[in-house]
């Protein structure tokens, strides 16, 4: 899993984490091998991040608590060219990401997300699936991309991640990553992906308040206009406006939702 200075990480693979000591072993084993794992810890109080340690994980510390704080701490701190997310409580695969990152390294897309598709009644609750498929109608209307899930594993560009200037340091992180990409025109594409009970409670889905504030935090990122660049981009009219919101960019999209812990 390690890299040596001379020899940069083809991927690096960010994993937010908050009290995953329970989850991280497996995780870190799926690494795709010669690939870099980042685990931010955000917090933890379990010992993960000397588990993640001596694993061999490159660990982050994230005093700023938030979802989005760890993620765009991991991203600050990747060096490859391109970076991977997952959630780091097993219940995403990491051995899935070469198949999932590969439309990235051959340039044939810019993000590519995951999309759950659960292998129990238990991995994902009926009232997650149905804050998912409103979240995925109002994705749609705000960015024409015709996306299901909202896919906490992904894959993109590093530089072109940190261009979109994200701003959201809690749950609204990965929406609004997805919107600022559509904003920008990028070419967004959907892959399934297992999703397996995770270990552990969630730290947002799994409780009320977690819940209230991941529907807060991303109901101000549908909010948001467009950015400059994508307003002057389509003052040309709709045809502008098509390849802004990426209607003409979206490729292989199967089917969204959010943050996982």
């Amino acid at each position: 899993m390690e890299t040596t200075p001379s020899s940069p990480p083809p991927v690096d693979v960010v994993l937010p984490c908050l009290d995953e000591a329970g989850a991280l072993p497996w995780v870190l084993d799926r690494i795709p091998p010669g690939w870099r794992a980042i685990v931010v810890d955000n917090g933890s109080t379990d010992g993960s991040a000397d588990v993640a340690r001596s694993l061999g994980a490159h660990v982050v510390r994230e005093p700023r608590r938030g979802f989005g704080a760890a993620c765009h701490a991991g991203l600050a701190a990747a060096t490859a060219d391109v970076v991977c997310f997952c959630d780091c409580d097993a219940s995403l695969d990491p051995a899935l990401l070469p198949a999932l990152a590969g439309p990235v390294l051959a340039g044939s897309a810019d993000l590519v997300l995951g999309r759950r598709r659960p292998t129990t009644l238990g991995a994902w609750p009926l009232h997650a699936r149905l804050a998912n498929l409103e979240l995925a109608r109002l994705i749609r209307r705000r960015t024409r991309l015709r996306l299901r899930d909202l896919g906490p594993m992904r894959a993109a560009r590093r530089e072109a991640l940190l261009a979109l200037d994200l701003t959201d340091r809690r749950s609204g992180y990965p929406l609004q990553m997805v919107v600022r990409a559509a904003d920008a025109g990028w070419r967004v594409r959907e892959t399934d992906v297992p999703y397996h009970p995770r270990t552990g409670r969630s730290k947002v889905t799994g409780t009320w308040r977690g819940t209230w504030q991941a529907v807060r935090d991303m109901s101000a990122v549908l909010a948001e206009p467009p950015t400059a660049d994508a307003v002057r981009r389509t003052a040309g009219g709709p045809a502008d406006l098509a390849s802004v919101t990426g209607v003409t960019g979206v490729t292989g999209v199967t089917g969204v939702t959010g943050a996982g812990r």
